[in-house]
C-alpha cells in the first residue's frame, strides 16, 4: 500500500504522470540534452551530489548507502571479501576479463533497479597502452607508439584497446597524456607522445577516435601542464597564454574538436597561481566558453582538496570543492567513498551556486545517455573473454612493437647480426623482465628478450645469458624491526617506540606515540599525523638493537638534515643543522647478541621530509662478481648484446638521465673485452650516453615494447624485420642542456656554453635504418598562394639499398620574416611509407591554413602574408630537400 507521503513525492518529483505519459528522461526518441535537462529538474541535491563523485571500488561495503546514486566507479572482482554478508567482489586488477563482465553487469542492474531515478554508472579505468587489468593486451608504451610516427597504426591499437575495454562494460578511460614532454627529466615522459604538438595531436586524434566511435569516453590528461622547473612532476607552472597556445593546448583542442574526447582530467600543479582543478580561466573561460566543450571536466584523484592541503588558496576542503566547481570542475575523483563527507556540506549549505552544479550535473547525464546506458547498460561476459587478449591483437602489438623500435647507432653494420657470428653473450636483467612500463597491466602473454632472442635464433646462434649488474648498486639497506625491540605496556614489540611532537624541539608531551617497525618515511605532502604541522614536528625514536654480528657495520642516517643518532646515549652522528639532504654513515663496533640501546631524534622546520635508519649488514654487494660474471661469458662470444634499462614513472623525477647503477661501467668493462657491443635501451625517456657510446657498435632503443616486444627486438637484431622508428623526444648529451628541443624560438645569440656543445646527442625524429634512402623531386602545384588558401608539397622516395625498409618522411616549415618570432622549425607533416629494394614512391603534403598560421600579437590566429621556407628530410637535422612557398595577400 503507497503511503499518502510516498505518493506525494512521486507527484512532486515528477516520476508518475496522471495522464500517463513517460518522462522525457526515460524517452529514448529525445535528444540527450533534452534528457538530460529533465532529469537534472527531477533530481535533489543528494542526487545531483553523487553524479559529481567518482571512486575506485564497489558498492557493499558496510555503511556505504548508495540510494542516491554515483558517477561511476574504478571496478573489477576477486572472489567474496571476508565478512561481508554477501558476496561482494574485491577491487584488483587481477581479475579475468569476463568476472569483470559480470560484475559491471551487477552493478548497473543495482544502480538501475535500486535507486530512485534508476541512473546507470560510467565504469572507468586507465588504458594508456592497453587495458590496466589481467587477461588485456599490453602494447608498446605510449612513448614507443609516437616512435612510430604511423597515425594508421596508432589507430588500429587503439581500436584492439577499446575493444577490449568496451567488451568489459567500461565505459571511460582515464587516457591518453598529451602533456608535452619538453623536459625529459620528467619521469612521465613515458606516458606521452613526446616533446613535439604536432606530433602529440595526430596520436591524440587517432587514438581517441577510436574510443569515442566505439562508446567509450576518453579523458586526455592532465590539463593543462604536468611537468614544472626542473622536470619535476606537478609543479607549478608559469606559462603564459601564448606559449599555452602554442605548445601545450593543441593536443588537447585536437582531442576534443577532432577526436571528440567528451571527457579530460585537470593536472595537479597550479597555473600562473591558481590550482589546475579550481582555475575558472583554464576551465570555464578557455576550456568550456571559448572553445565550446561540451564534455565534463573530473579532477585528477584527490586533486580537489589540494587548493587546500597543497596550494593553500583555500581554508579548508568545503571550499576547496566549492572553488573547484564554480570554476568549472563536473566531478570529484576520489580515493575513497568516506571523502565525500570533505566536499558534500558545501553542497548541502547551498555555498556552491546551484547554476554550477545543475551545469556539471547536466553534462555527466548527457555523456550518459550518449553511451545508450539507460537502455543498454549490460555486456556480455563471453565476448570480453573472447576479445581480451586474443591472437588478433597480440599480432598487432608485436607489429607496433616493430614500428616503435628506434636504431640509434650502427656502426660498420654491426645490425643485424652478421651470420658469420656463432655465439651471442646476452647481458642485462631487462633482458628477462619484459617490464612493460609505468600504468601497465600484468599482460597477455609477455615475451623477455631472451625467449625472443631464444626462439627466433634456433639453432642459428648459440645464447648465453647472464642478469648483469642489474639496474641498482645499494649499499646500504634500511634496519628493519627484526633487529630492533621495545618494550610497550610491559610487553616486547618489535621496532622502535616512536614519539611524535608538535614542535621541533621535542617540548612538551608528545602528540602522538606509536610503534614505527623501522625508519623509513617520506613525509614529502602530509605531516606524521593529522594532528602534527606539516611544517613543524620533532620525532623521537627509541629501542634496542641487538647485534646480529661481531664486528664494523657501517650504519647511519639518509634524509633531510637535523638529525642525531645515539647509541649507549653516546652521540654517534650529529647532524642537527638544518641545511639540506644527505646520508651520514660510520663505522660501529659490535659484538654479536649484545644489545645496545639505540635512540634518533629528528626535527622538521619546513615540511617535505625524507629520513632513513641505515646500514649495511645483510647487503652483500653482488654487483662486482655479477659484472665478472657477464665479462666471462663476452669473452667466449662473438658478439655481447647488452639489455640496459632505467627508472622512472609517476613521482618517480630523473635528476640525471645515465644509466643507473653500474651499467655504463659494465658496458665499458664488456667493450674493453674487444668483443662488438650492441646495448639495446629499455625505458620511456631520453638516456645520456657519453660514459660509452662511443666504445660500442650498435644502440637500439626499444622503450617499453609491451607483450610481444621480445620477439620485435629479436625480429630487428636479427634482420627479420627493418627498423624505422623515430625519436618522439630529443636526447641531450648532458644534463646541463635541458631543456632542450628541437623547435626553440631563434636565441638573441648562440646554443653552446663555454665548455658544452648546444646541439643534442640525437635530435627529435631521428632514427636509422638498414637500407638507405634517397629523396628527390620536390615541387608544389604552386608555390605562391593567398594567405587562406593551401597547396600541396610533393617529393619522392626511392630505396637504394638492398632490403626493404620503412621510411618516416618529415616536413618542417620556417616562417622566414614573421611580425612575431617564430621557432626555427616546426613538424608540419610525416609519413611512414615502405618500399621495397629500388622501388619509389612519391608522398604529398598540404600547406594550409593549420600549417602557416601563427598567434598574432593580440593571440588571434592568423596566416602572415611571406616567404616560408619548407624543408623534407628524415629527422629535424637531416633535411635532404628545400623549397620556398610564397604568401601573399587574400586581396
Amino acid at each position: 500500500m503507497i503511503t499518502r507521503w510516498l505518493l506525494l513525492l512521486i507527484i512532486t518529483t515528477g516520476l508518475f504522470s496522471c495522464t500517463g505519459e513517460i518522462p522525457d528522461y526515460k524517452n529514448p526518441e529525445n535528444s540527450p540534452e533534452k534528457r538530460a535537462r529533465d532529469l537534472v529538474n527531477r533530481m535533489s541535491m543528494d542526487e545531483k551530489f553523487w553524479q559529481m563523485f567518482m571512486i575506485p571500488g564497489e558498492p557493499g561495503n558496510k555503511g556505504e548507502d548508495y540510494s542516491n546514486g554515483i558517477f561511476g566507479f574504478q571496478v573489477a572482482a576477486r572472489g567474496s571479501r571476508e565478512g561481508a554478508s554477501e558476496q561482494i567482489l574485491e577491487y584488483d586488477r587481477t581479475s579475468p576479463a569476463g568476472l569483470v563482465a559480470e560484475k559491471i553487469n551487477s552493478i548497473q542492474k543495482f544502480f538501475i533497479d535500486s535507486t530512485r531515478l534508476g541512473i546507470p554508472i560510467i565504469p572507468f579505468d586507465e588504458a594508456l597502452h592497453g587495458l590496466v587489468r589481467n587477461g588485456a593486451t599490453a602494447f608498446p608504451q605510449s612513448i614507443g607508439l609516437a616512435a612510430t610516427f604511423d597515425t594508421i597504426m596508432m589507430s588500429e591499437v587503439a581500436a584492439c584497446i577499446a575493444e577490449e575495454t568496451r567488451s568489459r562494460g567500461i565505459r571511460q578511460i582515464l587516457s591518453p597524456v598529451v602533456n608535452i614532454a619538453r623536459d625529459v627529466r620528467w619521469g612521465r615522459t613515458e606516458e606521452t607522445y613526446g616533446e613535439d604538438p604536432f606530433l602529440s595531436s595526430k596520436m591524440a586524434v587517432a587514438f581517441v577516435k577510436e574510443f569515442e566511435t566505439r562508446g567509450v569516453i576518453t579523458t586526455p590528461k592532465h590539463f593543462v601542464a604536468n611537468i614544472g622547473a626542473g622536470g619535476r612532476d606537478s609543479y607549478p607552472v608559469h606559462f603564459n597564454e601564448r606559449l599555452l597556445e602554442e605548445i601545450y593546448f593543441p593536443a588537447f583542442k585536437s582531442s576534443f574538436l577532432e577526436g571528440g574526447s567528451r571527457s579530460v582530467m585537470t593536472a595537479y600543479n597550479s597555473l600562473d597561481g591558481s590550482p589546475c582543478t579550481a582555475n575558472k580561466w583554464l576551465l570555464r573561460e578557455k576550456l568550456k566558453n571559448e572553445w565550446g566543450f561540451d564534455g565534463f571536466v573530473i579532477s585528477d584523484a584527490g586533486a580537489t582538496g589540494g587548493s587546500n592541503d597543497l596550494h593553500f588558496t583555500s581554508p579548508d576542503y568545503h571550499t576547496s570543492g566549492e572553488k573547484a566547481i564554480e570554476a568549472g570542475l563536473d566531478v570529484l575523483f576520489q580515493t575513497s567513498y568516506s571523502h565525500y563527507h570533505l566536499f558534500k556540506p558545501a553542497f548541502d549549505s547551498g555555498a556552491v551556486e546551484i547554476e554550477s552544479i545543475d551545469d556539471a550535473v547536466y553534462r555527466v547525464l548527457k555523456a550518459k545517455f550518449e553511451l545508450g546506458l539507460f537502455e543498454d547498460p549490460y555486456v556480455d561476459p563471453a565476448e570480453a573473454e573472447k576479445v581480451n587478449g586474443s591472437e588478433k591483437h597480440l599480432e598487432k602489438a608485436l607489429e607496433a612493437a616493430r614500428k616503435s623500435i628506434v636504431l640509434l647507432k650502427n656502426e660498420n653494420d654491426i645490425l643485424p647480426v652478421d651470420k658469420d657470428v656463432k655465439s651471442i653473450a646476452l647481458i642485462g636483467t631487462d633482458a628477462t623482465e619484459a617490464r612493460l612500463g609505468g600504468y601497465s597491466g600484468p599482460g597477455v602473454r609477455r615475451v623477455s628478450i631472451l625467449d625472443g632472442i631464444k626462439e627466433k635464433a634456433e639453432d642459428a646462434y648459440n645464447i648465453s645469458y647472464a642478469p648483469g649488474c642489474g639496474r641498482e648498486d645499494n649499499k646500504f639497506t634500511v634496519v628493519d624491526g627484526e633487529f630492533i625491540s621495545h618494550q610497550n605496556e610491559d610487553k616486547e614489540k618489535s621496532g622502535f617506540r616512536a614519539e611524535y611532537f608538535d614542535n621541533p624541539d621535542f617540548e612538551g608531551r608528545p602528540i602522538m606515540v606509536r610503534d614505527d617497525r623501522q625508519i623509513d618515511f617520506r613525509w614529502t605532502l602530509f605531516s606524521p599525523g593529522p594532528e602534527i604541522p606539516y611544517d613543524w614536528y620533532s620525532v623521537k625514536w627509541t629501542g634496542v638493537l641487538t647485534a646480529p654480528v661481531t664486528g664494523n657495520i657501517n650504519l647511519g642516517i639518509e634524509g633531510n638534515d637535523g638529525y642525531q643518532l645515539y647509541i649507549n646515549d653516546e652521540l654517534i652522528i650529529n647532524n642537527r643543522e638544518k641545511k639540506s639532504y644527505k646520508r651520514t654513515t660510520g663505522d660501529y663496533s659490535f659484538v654479536k647478541g649484545r644489545e645496545y640501546e639505540i635512540r634518533i631524534e629528528y626535527r622538521e622546520t619546513t615540511g617535505n621530509a625524507r629520513i632513513k635508519f641505515i646500514w649495511d649488514y645483510g647487503v652483500v654487494n653482488r654487483t662486482e662478481k655479477m659484472i665478472v660474471e657477464a665479462i666471462n661469458i663476452v669473452e667466449k662470444s662473438d658478439l655481447a648484446i647488452v639489455v640496459a634499462g632505467i627508472e622512472e614513472g609517476e613521482y618517480r623525477d630523473r635528476a640525471l638521465l645515465k644509466l643507473p647503477g653500474r651499467q655504463a661501467e659494465m658496458i665499458n668493462r664488456i667493450a674493453g673485452t674487444g668483443v662488438p657491443v650492441v646495448v639495446v635501451l629499455i625505458g620511456g625517456s631520453a638516456i645520456t650516453m657519453s660514459e660509452w657510446i662511443d666504445g660500442v657498435s650498435g644502440v637500439i632503443d626499444v622503450w617499453y615494447p609491451g607483450d610481444m616486444g621480445g620477439y620485435a627486438v629479436a625480429d630487428v637484431l636479427f634482420g627479420l624485420y627493418n627498423p624505422a622508428g623515430r625519436l618522439p623526444v630529443t636526447f641531450p648529451l648532458h644534463e646541463g642542456q635541458l631543456p632542450l628541443y628541437y623547435n626553440h624560438k631563434p636565441t638573441g645569440r648562440g646554443d653552446d656554453y663555454i665548455n658544452l656543445t648546444g646541439k643534442p646527442l640525437f635530435p627529435f625524429g631521428y632514427g636509422l635504418s638498414y637500407t638507405d634512402f634517397e629523396y628527390s623531386d620536390i615541387r608544389m602545384d604552386s608555390d605562391t598562394i593567398r594567405a587562406g588558401e593551401e597547396t600541396k608539397v610533393r617529393c619522392r622516395i626511392k630505396n637504394t639499398g638492398d632490403r626493404a625498409g620503412d621510411e618516416v618522411v618529415q616536413m618542417y616549415i620556417r616562417d622566414e620574416l614573421s611580425s612575431l618570432s617564430r621557432p626555427v622549425k616546426e613538424l608540419r607533416g610525416f609519413g611512414r611509407i615502405s618500399l621495397e629494394p629500388g622501388e619509389e614512391k612519391e608522398i604529398e603534403f598540404t600547406l594550409g591554413f593549420d600549417e602557416l598560421s601563427m598567434l598574432d600579437a593580440d593571440l588571434n590566429r592568423i596566416v602572415e602574408p611571406g616567404k616560408f621556407r619548407i624543408m623534407i628530410g628524415s629527422s629535424s637535422v637531416d633535411i635532404r630537400l628545400r623549397s620556398h612557398l610564397y604568401v601573399i595577400d587574400k586581396e
